[in-house]
């Protein structure tokens, strides 16, 4: 046992963030700690790590602890990404035996996040992990705990194995919720019934003199079977009230959106680049063979930083030399700065500025994103930074466009966002031109890649995954390439060996026989 925590409770401005009643890290555990925005999931690690003093509970550590912090120092000559490496490098070295990192992956590229999770896989000991990149969540986690409602739940396995169990209680509250109604429709048609039967007690029988009624006693007899049946008809609606109550499940609204220009769109060419050269300066970033793009793609733009992704999107929304646009297409950008909000204003008005859509698919899509019933009303001044990103984005959606520029577009959402704004980016009908590091988003969207590496800006016509296994054969054709030309090179020292032995053959020799024993991929 490394660590082990008691009845946890923290608050921040009278709301209550979690109260946990155990917790415990054990040798070796691989742990990630999923959550949305504002739950405590930093709050959680900081106290762990005891920089956070709980409101209550206690927290035992039985080993030595390190804390990854996510706002790192800033660093005038290094790189957002280097001076992540050197924080990574440094709680590393002082081999912790739990390491709490709070989004470790801000600021890398895809390389350097790859890098990390090799170097976390050799580590010896036992981590806990906030981060939004579900990719890296699976290849470092065997454990994840969700921060949600006040409540710390665990579960079995990686981030996909998570939101596999996830999408089994959601499939039995869908369930419950329909036994529920059956239930429901069941009790009240009993209950209706027999009210109805009690009303109809009461009134004499047509058939029956009212001289036989009265030797008979018809009407003492029927007041007792009406109350009798009222008695019933009680007994149905106690049942009914006690009930248990299954909340009805969420489901997305289907997005029905008309976009600009749509009959002379879909599916013809809207970009085409020729002689594509971006340049930072007098230094030459990348050059590009001609590809085009047509309506409805969606392309993930991708590579190292610093490699120019940038200055292609640049490039593309001022149709600069070497690109040009279809004047059917009609091009909306998303930057980081979201210059395109009026703080002042509501997230409604917003998103309403400039659309071209009505006002249920505008509801529809800020629903979608969590922005629901009254929240709509509320002003952008208030919300927190990951709220404003949603609010840019929608008013994006709904604009009057067929295309969309996003340039790190999940940057500072929680993964409920994430997920939402896949989900829409996926049913949009128009085109998308996006810069992510985030693999799974990109796996889950791009239909097209334009990759920028050794300065060569490259167009693959397939999906990002299919790019990525691509990418894997060729690396691997590569390699055994490499590795037939050294047995080669091997093969004519040892002959020029037996016949005329030197110092400079055997050093040679000896040189070569070590760089077959590195290990693939290292290879010079």
């Amino acid at each position: 046992m490394l660590l082990e925590a008691s009845n946890l409770k923290h608050s921040v401005a009278e709301r209550t963030l979690f109260t946990i009643e155990s917790l415990k890290i054990e040798n070796g555990e691989r742990i990630g700690l999923v959550g949305p925005n504002g739950c405590g999931k930093t709050t959680l690690l900081k106290g762990l790590a005891g920089e956070t003093v709980f409101d209550k509970g206690s927290v035992i550590k039985h080993s030595t602890c390190e804390i990854l912090p996510q706002l790192k120092r800033t660093d005038a000559i290094k790189s957002g990404g280097e001076v992540t490496q050197e924080y990574i490098n440094q709680a590393l070295l002082r081999e912790p035996k739990l390491l709490l990192a709070d989004e470790p992956t801000t600021h890398l590229d895809t390389d350097h996040i790859e890098w990390l999770e090799q170097k976390l896989k050799r580590w010896k000991g036992a981590l806990v992990i906030v981060s939004h990149d579900r990719a890296f969540l699976d290849a470092v986690c065997t454990k994840i705990w969700e921060l949600s409602d006040e409540k710390l739940n665990e579960f079995k396995g990686n981030y996909t194995e998570y939101v596999k169990q996830k999408e089994i209680q959601k499939r039995k509250h869908e369930t419950d919720y329909e036994k529920y109604e059956e239930k429901k429709k069941q009790l009240e048609s009993a209950l209706k019934a027999k009210e109805q039967k009690a009303k109809r007690a009461t009134k004499k029988p047509k058939n029956i003199s009212r001289s036989e009624a009265s030797i008979t006693g018809a009407k003492p007899y029927y007041a007792k079977k009406q109350k009798k049946l009222q008695q019933v008809g009680k007994s149905i609606e106690t049942r009914l009230n006690k009930l248990e109550k299954v909340k009805k499940p969420n489901e997305p609204a289907e997005l029905k959106m008309t976009l600009p220009n749509e009959d002379r769109f879909n599916g013809r060419i809207m970009i085409r680049t020729k002689n594509l050269r971006g340049t930072a300066g007098s230094k030459l970033l990348f050059e590009a063979n001609s590809f085009y793009l047509c309506g409805g793609d969606k392309a993930a733009v991708i590579g190292p930083n610093g490699s120019g992704k940038t200055t292609f999107i640049k490039k593309l929304i001022q149709a600069d030399e070497g690109i040009k646009l279809s004047p059917s297409l009609k091009m909306g950008y998303f930057s980081q700065d979201l210059s395109i909000l009026n703080l002042e204003k509501t997230i409604l008005e917003n998103v309403r500025e400039g659309s071209i859509q009505n006002e249920t698919l505008i509801r529809t899509v800020l629903a979608r994103l969590h922005f629901k019933r009254e929240d709509v009303h509320k002003p952008v001044k208030v919300l927190s930074g990951g709220e404003r990103v949603k609010v840019a984005l929608a008013k994006l959606f709904v604009s009057d466009i067929n295309t969309l520029i996003l340039d790190e577009p999940t940057n500072f959402l929680d993964m409920q966002a994430v997920e939402a704004l896949e989900s829409l980016l996926k049913e949009y009908k128009g085109s998308i031109v996006v810069v992510s590091h985030d693999r799974r988003f990109l796996e889950n969207v791009a239909t097209k890649v334009i990759a920028i590496e050794h300065k060569q800006l490259k167009y693959f016509d397939g999906s990002y995954k299919e790019y990525k296994q691509y990418e894997s054969i060729e690396n691997r054709d590569m390699s055994e390439d490499q590795a037939l030309i050294l047995e080669t090179k091997i093969s004519e020292v040892l002959s020029r060996l037996s016949i005329e032995p030197t110092e400079e053959l055997e050093r040679e020799f000896q040189r070569l026989v070590e760089e077959r024993r590195k290990p693939k991929g290292n290879q010079s």
